[in-house]
């Protein structure tokens, strides 16, 4: 088997604890998320927090695809996208290091690295919100995915768990992005920037928040934008409803 580490150059101090990870992943760190992939919260020995996500195996051609340098395996993707989002002002996670693990070849486990958020909320949070509690937070995010669509960044797995945010003490919303591995980047056009929204868990009433928010800041019709994003959203979630168990209580 042959590894290979990526570490950012800053955390360079950390590369003796990060070239262990993949044997300390199973029995050391605090699990948060656990699916085919897993993700834990480690602690260095400089009590950095870190946030390690575990990747699982690629299966059929997808292994291939990744192996063979086709298409970039999603934790490359991780480490190195945030080099294009920080420097013009979309918040994510610092990347620490990236670490796959190959045989013959293949690729197998892999690890992205990053410093742990201590944002305390996603927008799961507003899944059952009542009305008064949601109202700031949705032209607050509708006006951070207009500044991040007009930068030529769009994140193409818009969903709950991947919106990060914290309110401060002025009142002001600040978010992250997480998952980041499956990104456009190029401009975003009124029907892709208003498609993005669809995933959003939430009351009607807030995503007919967000959305307008959205468009006035883009300067679009916002009447159009809303009703367009509305119908998308009741096919999205028709569909979605009859395989999956929709979460929170859902209004079309």
């Amino acid at each position: 088997m042959k590894t290979t580490l990526r570490i950012n150059p800053k955390y360079e101090a950390l590369r003796a604890f990060v070239e262990r990870i993949p044997s300390l992943f199973d029995h050391e760190g605090r699990e948060i998320y656990r699916d085919r992939n897993v993700i834990k919260v480690m602690t260095a020995p400089d009590g950095t927090a870190l946030n390690v996500k575990r990747y699982c195996v690629p299966k059929g051609p997808n292994r291939l695809v990744y192996s063979l340098g086709i298409r970039k395996p999603k934790g490359l993707r991780a480490f190195l996208y945030p080099q294009r989002l920080l420097p013009v002002g979309i918040d994510t996670p610092e990347p620490v290091a990236y670490i796959e693990e190959r045989h013959t070849g293949l690729l197998g486990l892999s690890f992205f690295v990053s410093l742990q958020c201590d944002y305390e909320h996603t927008l799961k949070d507003v899944g059952n919100a009542e009305e008064g509690s949601y109202e700031a937070l949705a032209k607050a995010l509708g006006q951070f995915t207009a500044s991040m669509h007009d930068r030529h960044v769009m994140h193409r797995d818009y969903s709950p768990g991947n919106v990060l945010y914290h309110v401060d003490t002025e009142g002001h919303y600040h978010f992250s992005l997480v998952d980041i591995n499956r990104m456009h980047f190029g401009p975003v056009g009124e029907r892709q920037g208003c498609l993005n929204f669809i995933r959003l868990w939430g009351p009607k009433r807030f995503f007919e928040l967000l959305v307008r928010a959205y468009a006035e800041a883009r300067g679009l019709d916002a009447d159009a934008c809303v009703a367009f994003a509305l119908e998308k959203r009741r096919r999205f979630w028709i569909r979605y409803g009859k395989k999956h168990r929709i979460l929170f209580k859902l209004e079309l």
